[in-house]
């Protein structure tokens, strides 16, 4: 009996260290819709990893050797992608309109957000710039053609 005991705990100690193993992307948790729509949005990407939130439902991979993010709404709509650029990225006027308005900050992140025009109220394409200086940090908004404007600030 002792041994049929030891042979059960080595042969389950084997499995959950076989499963622990295993590659997490939390595909499970995402609707059969979303699943589809990413992959005929996103053939090339490489390495998704999913996660659910109380609003949505994303998913963060490679594109083209780039960090790209993907949002859909629990419906399995997709709202929109992010991914991180460089500051020279957004139009040169808003990089001087930034370097007037808040020339006491210095540049930390530059993420730049495409959706894809479903949503009037919302702009096919922004940057949000994190400003960042001694206790402050500030988040401004650049949509092309249109300027720079304040979004939030963060502390």
């Amino acid at each position: 009996m002792k041994k049929l005991f030891i042979t059960a705990a080595i042969a389950t100690m084997f499995s959950v260290t076989a499963f622990a193993k295993a590659p997490v992307t939390g595909e499970e948790n995402i609707s059969y819709a979303v699943l589809n729509h990413f992959n005929a949005d996103f053939k090339d990407a490489k390495m998704p990893a999913w996660t659910v939130t109380p609003t949505c439902q994303k998913v963060t991979f490679i594109l083209n050797g780039a960090h790209v993010t993907a949002f859909y709404n629990l419906s399995g709509d997709y709202m929109g992608a992010t991914q991180d650029v460089d500051f020279k990225a957004i139009p040169e006027a808003s990089q001087t309109e930034i370097a007037k308005k808040y020339s006491d900050y210095a540049v930390a992140e530059v993420i730049k957000y495409e959706s894809d025009g479903s949503n009037p109220d919302v702009s096919t394409l922004a940057y949000f710039v994190d400003l960042k200086k001694a206790n402050s940090e500030l988040l401004v908004k650049v949509i092309p053609g249109e300027g720079v404007s304040f979004f939030k600030k963060v502390k």
